[in-house]
């Protein structure tokens, strides 16, 4: 079993909050994760089991009333759950008295937010990171944002990088060796998601559709979200598919890159970018193999770009540090990809690119936001397909995808 670095901070969570929450996309890690945490001297309850959720749903007070502590797995299938779990803890407010995992974002019901605000640690779990799967943690941001780039073990370039990135970071996914079964699966757990969660979730009149739309949005990854593009092919307006978009960003299947802002450029972009949060369901849902892609390299950028983002999250998931996650673009179509700001407001610009070749001409979107940024831009980075960092300028270097988990 692959090491989680996320769960110290849940161990550390459970000694000073009264709830916990483990949210994440299915099949990402989150029960087994629960159970090694729990043990055996906790009770373990499971809501996809369907005796357990018809008593959860019957009786919610009475499910919580005579728990002292235990967990409770897929915690979305029940939500009146929580405000029981809001009255037992609030009459004894003994630390680590739940831990919760959720597959949506339960944070986006206001009713549910308010409930447990100051009540409940939310902590994300994403599929298994690079570093996870190398056994050692990375220092990639920490360096980072020190002006620096990490030293570079464990080099993947080409044919090797390729596969990591296609591959994704789903365990089940990653026990099957063939790229048909393994992109089988990915196919089959979206169908899954779809007939489950998503039903589940609200009601929709274009259930069967949204297949259908997830692979139109997978056509647009990495690009600025025009909802009324993205639904013109299956007849659906910019309303609807902008809810039904929300609805697989809170299962955790996309996320929204929203714009960076600053006070010295005043002609920026103010749309957000449409990324996936696993490189290996996005390449599945694009029918991306690395045989395609050694016959046309053009279809790994958008890809790569995904794996970067994802991966520069899940790192921040265990950061002690925070971050905020952007992207930067202006009026005159200079970009950042990804804009990382911590909590002192100090600023990380990484741009990132397939090829291996870097020319000072992709460092004009990094230079542009250093102006916008001051003193306050630390580090640009240009991340692409090469085993040595090199230096373009002040603050400004090209660097190997493999830095992200060395």
């Amino acid at each position: 079993m692959y090491p989680r670095f996320i769960e110290n901070h849940i161990h550390d969570a459970l000694t000073y909050t009264r709830v916990v929450l483990v949210s994440g996309p299915r099949q990402s890690g989150k029960t087994t994760l629960a159970r090694q945490i729990a043990g055996r001297n906790i009770p373990f309850l499971n809501l996809d089991d369907k005796t357990t959720l018809d008593a959860a749903l019957a009786d919610p007070v009475g499910f919580i009333r005579n728990l002292d502590r235990a967990v409770i797995d897929e915690i979305q299938r029940a939500p009146d759950l929580l405000l029981a779990i809001k009255t037992a803890v609030d009459a004894d407010p003994r630390p680590g008295r739940f831990l919760l995992t959720g597959s949506a974002n339960l944070m986006t019901v206001p009713r549910v937010a308010d409930s447990l605000a100051g009540r409940m640690k939310v902590v994300r779990l994403l599929p298994l990171a690079q570093a996870e799967l190398k056994g050692r943690p990375s220092t990639f941001l920490d360096t980072a944002f020190q002006g620096e780039v990490a030293n570079v073990s464990d080099i993947a370039v080409g044919g090797d990088l390729i596969a990591r990135v296609l591959a994704g970071g789903y365990p089940e996914a990653l026990t099957r060796s063939r790229w048909n079964t393994r992109q089988d699966w990915y196919l089959d757990y979206i169908e899954a998601i779809v007939q489950r969660d998503v039903r589940g979730t609200a009601q929709f009149e274009k259930i069967p559709l949204m297949p259908r739309l997830l692979r139109v949005l997978a056509e647009h990854s990495g690009q600025l979200v025009n909802y009324s593009g993205f639904g013109a092919p299956l007849g659906m307006n910019h309303p609807t598919t902008r809810r039904y978009t929300g609805v697989f960003e809170s299962l955790f299947l996309l996320h929204t890159l929203q714009p960076w802002f600053g006070n010295v450029l005043k002609r920026l972009t103010k749309t957000p970018k449409l990324h996936f949060l696993d490189a290996g369901l996005l390449a599945a849902l694009r029918d991306i193999t690395p045989d395609r892609v050694k016959q046309d390299k053009r279809l790994f950028g958008p890809v790569l770009e995904t794996f970067v983002l994802a991966e520069l999250l899940k790192l921040a998931s265990w950061s002690d540090d925070r971050y905020e996650f952007s992207h930067f673009r202006d009026k005159d179509r200079k970009e950042v990809d990804i804009v990382m700001e911590d909590r002192r407001g100090r600023v990380v610009g990484i741009e990132v690119k397939a090829s291996a070749t870097v020319t000072a001409r992709d460092f004009a979107g990094l230079r542009r936001l250093s102006e916008a940024c001051g003193d306050r831009f630390v580090l640009g980075l240009v991340l692409h397909d090469h085993e040595h960092p090199v230096p373009f300028g002040e603050h400004l270097f090209a660097a190997p995808i493999s830095a992200l988990w060395s």
